[in-house]
């Protein structure tokens, strides 16, 4: 995520996800796949000078750029989105949300997507934290009982300073079962994250 000045009172969030992946064969006849997905830029204007709550708004966009069709949707998409957050004394709470629909394409696939991550952050000391941020997706464009992925749980990470500059490293590592899923998805999901930081 980086913050761009726009006006005194104003900023510019980008923030992009890019990602890499690693799919296994979900049932027998379909191969595995690995490489880049679909990459996803959003952009949230916000205040420049925001209190305890904090709060975006702006358009979100998928690039088809999956080196192979089982990664991405072969669509152009695009939507809005919007985040907020909470922070009180070691508590941080908020949402992050998004809908994008499919405007342009070379594939028959059609893009009705819903996404939504809530994060709870309970701060411990000497950088050590609990987190819980599932990310609940909906893929309207599937059959009804095919619709929501819904993850439950949580789990902890530190923030690290390395380095002769003090570089901070946020590690993080959470587990999820999928409460509701599609017919063919995961029953759980483990999420490791390394987050390099650069502040101001």
């Amino acid at each position: 995520m980086i913050p761009i000045p726009i006006t005194e009172e104003w900023n510019l969030i980008t923030r992009t996800i890019m990602p890499i992946i690693n799919q296994p064969s979900p049932f027998p006849g379909v191969a595995n796949a690995s490489g880049l997905g679909d990459i996803n830029p959003t952009v949230f204007v916000s205040p420049a000078k925001p209190g305890k709550f904090i709060w975006g708004v702006g358009p979100t966009m998928t690039l088809p750029t999956a080196s192979t069709g089982l990664l991405g949707s072969g669509r152009w998409s695009a939507g809005p989105a919007a985040v907020g957050l909470f922070m009180d004394g070691p508590w941080v709470v908020g949402a992050l949300a998004n809908q994008q629909w499919d405007f342009a394409g070379w594939s028959n696939r059609h893009v009705n997507q819903f996404l939504m991550q809530p994060f709870l952050n309970y701060n411990l000391p000497r950088g050590w934290y609990l987190s819980s941020a599932p990310i609940i997706t909906a893929n309207f464009s599937a059959n009804a009982d095919n619709h929501w992925t819904v993850p439950v749980g949580g789990g902890g990470g530190k923030l690290w300073r390395v380095g002769k500059v003090g570089l901070p490293v946020n590690t993080q590592l959470q587990a999820f079962y999928n409460a509701e899923k599609p017919e063919f998805g995961p029953d759980w999901q483990l999420r490791a994250q390394v987050q390099f930081l650069f502040p101001r």
